[in-house]
């Protein structure tokens, strides 16, 4: 799903291939109001990097948005000129886009099957959702879409665990919730899969930050799979509990989130 910044760097395999994080995978839905609202959003630099790796403009680019969640990097691309269509599979997810991206359209699907003809797309976008494809399904699904000299584009904010902060607020996730708690896995090893493709991958990290308030960071985390997956009085524990330390770093409420912003795109031959 766009946006689901579960950032641990515990290696993960993708939804369709663990029942485990396949039920991870479909609990977004149940929190698409909290995702929408709170998640972060994208630095401008990031749409500057993806035009320079891809070679083009992304204004008139037809462009796929997969694993589009609430609409979030959908609205940005747009906004850049792009032609985009968002491609989601959860229902929640879906109904919420629909509210929060008006004019914008939605067809429901996942990256390992994308519903669409061949050679119909410039770029293929996956914010934040890559890590939820088969690789060995979305890459051979990409590239029969995209056209010729197209462009895979796949990208993740993740916390910035060199913060002591940050740090602290992993390691109380992963020791409270061990049974679930999961991340994009390393990162490299999501990017690996381009080359054996036959696709020349190019990347690019840019760090950012957003001010923010305690309560936003609790509704991030409320919107995360390993939360929005465990009953409601067990997620509303791990929130107080929550609630509790940051207030004890943050007396006043307000906090920086710093952020790595990590970018490849994957290109096909011309």
């Amino acid at each position: 799903m766009a946006n689901g910044t579960d950032s641990t760097d515990s290696s993960t395999n993708s939804s369709t291939d663990n029942p485990d994080l396949k039920h991870l995978a479909l609990s977004f839905g149940s929190v698409a109001a909290e995702y929408d609202r709170a998640r972060p959003s994208y630095p401008d630099a990031l749409f500057d990097e993806l035009e320079r790796l891809a070679g083009r403009a992304l204004k008139g680019a037809r462009v796929l948005d997969v694993g589009a969640g609430t609409g979030i990097a959908t609205r940005l691309l747009a906004g850049r000129g792009a032609d985009v269509v968002a491609v989601e599979p959860s229902d929640g997810m879906g109904a919420q886009f629909l509210a929060s991206s008006r004019g914008l359209p939605l067809v429901r699907g996942t990256g390992d099957e994308l519903p669409f003809h061949d050679d119909s797309a410039d770029l293929i976008t996956y914010a934040q959702a890559f890590h939820w494809t088969r690789p060995e399904l979305s890459i051979p699904e990409a590239v029969r879409v995209l056209r010729p000299g197209g462009s895979i584009a796949v990208w993740w904010n993740v916390k910035d665990e060199t913060v002591p902060w940050v740090r602290a607020l992993d390691g109380r996730m992963a020791a409270r919730l061990s049974d679930r708690y999961h991340g994009y896995g390393r990162i490299d090893e999501h990017t690996s899969h381009f080359a054996p493709a036959g696709l020349e991958a190019a990347s690019a990290v840019l760090r950012w930050e957003r001010q923010i308030t305690v309560d936003d960071l609790l509704a991030d985390l409320s919107s995360r799979s390993y939360l929005a997956s465990l009953d409601p009085a067990r997620r509303a524990a791990v929130l107080a509990d929550e609630r509790v330390a940051l207030l004890a770093e943050f007396p006043d409420g307000r906090l920086t989130e710093p952020y790595v912003l990590r970018l490849t795109v994957a290109r096909t031959p011309a």
